[in-house]
């Protein structure tokens, strides 16, 4: 999803801003995304590297089904370079392991189920930047609405505009963290901060 393709094998990853350029046999900035032959292909889908069961206030969301639990999901990989990242050991695995991709095959029927079975009230993208997994969580959170259950984003608030308007009618709560200065976001996240402000602002 969220590619164009521009000739001579080339593609432009438009998930998040980064809007990388991805030569064939390449991949993104979030080196979980890959053009082959001039298709762009997600090498994290269903393949989650974390699962469990959280109380809703470790998003952290204190106003939104308080003390209910949240089934959290994540595959490996992130957008971002973060210096200081709790999670480092899966959000930069595809870079620090030769690009190697780990993780369980899952079914976003498995995801839903599970949170069924476990009295979950909604479904966390988290841990790791959930817009590098968009397709998995489109397809787990249009599953979950329909059972009645809500879903969650984590996120850096790097998702690219088009990602922004398809997941957003899907999404009941989205915690974007809120970083710091644009100088921070450079030396710190390999990022910047001003896609992180448009995405925060309301339309």
């Amino acid at each position: 999803m969220l590619y164009e393709k521009l000739g001579d094998g080339d593609v432009r990853c438009r998930l998040c801003s980064h809007n990388c350029l991805i030569k064939n046999r390449h991949r993104g900035v979030c080196a979980v995304r890959e053009n082959r032959e001039g298709v762009l292909y997600s090498l994290v889908y269903g393949r989650i590297i974390s699962i469990n069961i959280d109380p809703i206030e470790k998003k952290p969301l204190f106003h939104f089904l308080p003390e209910s639990t949240s089934l959290s999901i994540a595959t490996a990989g992130c957008n971002f370079r973060c210096k200081h990242c709790q999670n480092y050991e899966i959000s930069q695995y595809p870079r620090e392991h030769t690009l190697s991709i780990p993780g369980k095959d899952t079914t976003p029927e498995e995801i839903v189920n599970a949170a069924i079975q476990n009295n979950c009230k909604s479904i966390s993208y988290t841990y790791t930047e959930p817009t590098i997994f968009f397709e998995f969580a489109y397809d787990c959170a249009k599953l979950a609405h329909e059972k009645g259950i809500k879903n969650v984003f984590v996120s850096n608030g790097y998702t690219g505009k088009e990602a922004v308007r398809l997941i957003a009618p899907l999404l009941d709560a989205n915690n974007i963290d809120l970083k710091g200065s644009d100088k921070f976001y450079r030396n710190i996240c390999g990022a910047r901060l001003e896609p992180v402000k448009e995405t925060i602002r309301p339309e």
